[in-house]
């Protein structure tokens, strides 16, 4: 049985990835910071699948709590098929010279960093054993950068540079690595962004059918289950209404 990890995985994107690799009889581990979101849906994946779960509960920012936890799973839990880098998240919508510091480091923090720390823990085993696959949940943001999102545009666009660059530093090995590449997606993404305002939040998807989470755990899942010398290296996904991350028609 293959066994997926992945991170941010108590909502959201996250979550539908769960669900996806839980309905096609893979085991999984599961990270995310709120221990009881994390236990209910293993709690549900067990019931619909069967499914064994392992919970891991840390922020992904906390580089030593995230080694501590990689570095002692149980022997059993230990060979790790599938890592989906999901953890991540946009604070602020404000001009680059009125932004929020605070919200600049966790954006940095979570969006790069902790997604290198991530992989850093977890590629090493897979290149040991000659198998593996790496999934970074990136951006059409990182593609071009929008008005008032420079950061969070920044770090997406840093998600596929470390992609890619992983992709090079791997292609000596049967390791694969995909850049998922979402635009809009009715998730919490926005109420996160605007600090829970709600009414802001759903303004972004006013007018406009959005993509959602199990719509992009298709794609994650899709990349997982191709062949093995077939590596798909980036999907960029948009709402049909939605040409790029600046071009939106509404109704």
């Amino acid at each position: 049985m293959k066994t997926v990890f992945i991170t941010g995985a108590s909502s959201g994107i996250g979550m539908a990835c769960a669900r996806k690799f839980a309905a096609n009889g893979y085991r999984l581990i599961l990270n995310a910071r709120r221990k009881e979101k994390l236990e209910e849906l293993s709690e549900c994946l067990k019931k619909e699948y069967n499914t064994e779960s392992l919970l891991l509960v840390f922020d992904v920012r906390e580089r030593e709590e995230a080694k501590r936890q990689i570095e002692n799973l149980p022997q059993e839990w230990n060979d790790i098929d599938v890592l989906v880098n999901n953890a991540g998240l946009a604070l602020g919508l404000e001009k680059e010279y009125e932004g929020d510091f605070a919200d600049w480091d966790t954006m940095i923090d979570t969006n790069i960093k902790a997604l290198l720390s991530i992989t850093r823990f977890v590629v090493p085993a897979m290149v040991k054993r000659g198998k593996g696959h790496i999934i970074n949940i990136g951006s059409v943001a990182g593609d071009a950068a929008y008005a008032n999102g420079a950061v969070y545009c920044a770090t997406k666009a840093a998600v596929k540079t470390l992609s890619d660059g992983l992709r090079i530093d791997l292609a000596d090995t049967p390791l694969r690595v995909t850049n998922i590449k979402p635009g809009l997606v009715e998730t919490n993404f926005s109420v996160t962004r605007f600090h829970g305002d709600q009414q802001r939040a759903d303004n972004v998807y006013k007018g406009i059918k959005p993509l959602t989470g199990d719509d992009i755990a298709d794609c994650v899942y899709f990349a997982a289950s191709a062949p093995a010398h077939v590596q798909i290296a980036e999907i960029l996904v948009l709402a049909t209404h939605q040409a790029s991350g600046t071009i939106v028609y509404r109704e």
